[in-house]
């Protein structure tokens, strides 16, 4: 049997063992201290990219099984997580020439696993333990080994809308885990939180893990990270606010990739200086409960200061949103929000500074939920409803006016570094035009019962000229799933 058909079958293999021991392992679990869960997710994707000269119209499957023991202990938790991705069905059809590219995700799952249409492995999650109670305080503990990390989730906020706006519009904004990807991303080293009333501190420092799109998610990537932040729960039940100020600096020295920005292809070839970025900013999240109706405000900024390889690095990015639940329709308990979010982009690549807003190790998807671009070099304007006729469905419609900040920039697409190979971001040619795309969606998530839920999606972006100067066949997309998810 080929290498090829074990990676396929292996992940098969531990799929099973929940399936098998569950009962058994639910029961030697309630007689010990130790924790045994874990999840099965199942997404089916349909892409129809902006049209090129190949392939842009496919589907795929892609899965994660997580399994996971742990034990938590008045001075000692410990977790160990295996995981496994499955892609199946993967277009070996989908790489276009020149910009055109990869026409969407199938393609970039396609190319980061040797090029084959079905890819499976397993590999640690998570590996660590956390020494609670530092110094005789409750307050204290540090994480040493390998975990996820995501940042703004410090600190979750006793009100439901300010941590349902936490949760939604700002996590994964910096740094995150790559939760929608079906690999996934981690980082091996240590987190150290100080709780304590309302107030937060929490250090992190790492090397992030290989994975998002590639299978194989052993390796470390010759990156360090490191992300310190202040978190404060301020004002009473009814008016209360989320304030956090947050540090991150980014050290990139591999040496054999080639830098994604707005520069000439030799002059990019020939900078292998690290990318050494540091970010400083902050957010502040408030909601005010009224006999009109529920209101929230959100304000995000950060500024980036640095080197971008021989390049200085200045870049800048700010968001403000605003939402509204108000009290009618009971049945659909209806919640408005809208916002603009602007993040610079690079107008020279001649003059030695490098201007273009560095999105670190997000998940992108969390913003860009049809994820055909990110926040670099980005200016965007959006609305979107939510119902929620039971709380375990809602529905979510968004709509979002794209143009670059910047038409002497790129098109930027990706969540950035994921394998040694590759840069992490892709950028094509704007043309020197800054029209986008207008996208709107719509989403259903139902929560069948506590171990399944299922959510469907459902996107279209009309290309502006940027589009239309790279995609002259089509400039239109869309992409759909279905995905299905089981926790045990």
């Amino acid at each position: 049997m080929s290498i090829g058909y074990l990676k396929v079958a292996i992940p098969f293999a531990l799929c099973l063992i929940p399936a098998l021991a569950h009962a058994q392992a639910g029961a030697d679990a309630k007689k010990s201290s130790l924790t045994i869960n874990g999840s099965i997710r199942t997404r089916v994707e349909a892409w129809d990219w902006f049209e090129g000269e190949a392939n842009n119209s496919y589907a795929f499957s892609g899965s994660i099984f997580r399994l996971s023991i742990g034990q938590q202990k008045e001075e000692l938790d410990w977790q160990f997580e295996m995981a496994a991705p499955l892609l199946l069905g993967l277009p070996d059809d989908a790489v276009a020439p020149g910009a055109q590219g990869q026409l969407g995700l199938g393609a970039t799952y396609f190319v980061a696993n040797d090029s084959s249409r079905n890819a499976g492995l397993p590999f640690l999650k998570q590996g660590f333990i956390r020494l609670k109670n530092l110094g005789g305080s409750e307050a204290s503990s540090l994480r040493i080994g390998r975990t996820e990390f995501i940042d703004a989730t410090e600190v979750v906020p006793k009100s439901a809308t300010l941590a349902a706006v936490k949760r939604e519009r700002l996590t994964h904004k910096l740094i995150g885990n790559f939760v929608w990807s079906h690999v996934g991303r981690s980082f091996d080293g240590l987190t150290y939180v100080y709780n304590h009333s309302n107030n937060n501190l929490t250090f992190f420092g790492a090397r992030p893990t290989r994975g998002v799109f590639q299978v194989d998610g052993w390796g470390e990537l010759n990156i360090g990270l490191s992300y310190a932040s202040y978190t404060r729960q301020v004002g009473t039940k009814k008016s209360s606010g989320d304030l956090r100020i947050f540090g991150i600096f980014y050290d990139d020295w591999r040496k054999s990739i080639v830098k994604t920005d707005n520069r000439p292809l030799p002059i990019r070839r020939g900078d292998q200086d690290n990318i050494r970025i540091g970010t400083a900013g902050g957010h502040y999240i408030h909601a005010f409960e009224t006999s009109s109706g529920t209101f929230d405000l959100l304000f995000w900024g950060a500024g980036q200061f640095g080197s971008w390889g021989v390049q200085d690095h200045r870049a800048g990015s700010a968001s403000a949103e605003a939402g509204y639940q108000p009290p009618v329709w009971p049945k659909l308990k209806p919640w408005f929000r809208g916002g603009f979010s602007y993040s610079t982009g690079d107008g020279n690549p001649t003059d030695g500074t490098h201007t273009t807003f560095f999105q670190i190790l997000p998940t992108p998807r969390w913003l860009a939920r049809f994820p055909f671009y990110n926040l670099m070099n980005n200016q965007d304007a959006f609305g979107e409803v939510i119902l929620r006729p039971d709380p375990r469905f809602n529905v979510r419609s968004e709509i979002h006016s794209l143009r670059l900040a910047n038409g002497n920039d790129l098109w930027y697409q990706g969540g950035g570094a994921y394998q040694p190979w590759t840069f992490g971001y892709v950028g094509r040619p704007s043309g020197g035009r800054r029209d986008f795309a207008t996208v709107a969606d719509i989403s259903a998530d139902y929560q069948i019962n506590r171990r399944i839920s299922m959510v469907f999606y459902f996107a279209n972006a009309w290309g502006g000229q940027v589009m239309q100067s790279i995609y002259p066949k089509g400039k239109d997309a869309r992409m759909g799933y279905v995905e299905l998810t089981y926790r045990y």
